[in-house]
């Protein structure tokens, strides 16, 4: 072989090498960007993720899966975040074909043996008055209140704008594309 096409064989390998290498780097942080679960008495939350939020965006969410393993309703409320001014619990719901969202007063009930799921266009952390953005592939913090459980910081690692899960592989699609169809409405009470 000439010198020539040994050179395009070591080009070639180092190629392929270096993406072999950048795949396996981009794994190992996705593994450790996975989101830890989080026990507080009977109360044991996993998943917990929020979403990336476009500069200037006065709001953003989190979501998350709670159970509550114990023999007493617990009832949660948040309590405050380090990347807003307050932070609520908010529902949504289908009305007449117009997608409302609500603050649920006085916290949020979850029975005994229930678990209960935060995602997208249903229950969620409302995070309100922003004071920075939330940007992709970094984490918001939020301390949950529970009547029984205490009090409890999760750590939320932010997916992509408008993701429908957590982890970088969710589907992308924006706010008002997420299958609800209608208009949404925010209820002030």
């Amino acid at each position: 072989m000439t010198n020539f096409a040994w050179k395009n064989v070591s080009y070639g390998l180092a190629a392929s090498l270096a993406a072999g290498l950048a795949l396996v780097l981009a794994h190992f942080l996705a593994a450790a960007a996975q989101a830890t679960d989080y026990n507080a008495g009977s109360i044991h939350i996993t998943q917990p993720w929020a979403r990336a939020t476009p500069k200037g965006a006065s709001t953003g969410a989190a979501y998350m899966t709670i159970t509550n393993n114990g023999n007493t309703p617990d009832r949660i409320s948040c309590v405050s975040s380090d990347a807003s001014a307050e932070c609520q619990i908010h529902i949504m719901t289908m009305e007449n074909g117009v997608m409302k969202m609500r603050p649920v007063e006085d916290g949020l009930e979850i029975k005994p043996g229930e678990t209960v799921t935060f995602k997208p266009s249903n229950l969620h952390l409302m995070l309100v008055k922003l004071e920075h953005p939330l940007n992709q592939g970094g984490t918001v913090k939020a301390t949950l209140k529970f009547e029984k459980a205490g009090i409890i910081d999760v750590e939320y690692p932010i997916a992509a704008i408008g993701a429908s899960a957590p982890g970088p592989t969710a589907k992308s699609g924006g706010a008002m594309n997420e299958g609800h169809g209608g208009m949404m409405h925010m209820d002030k009470h």
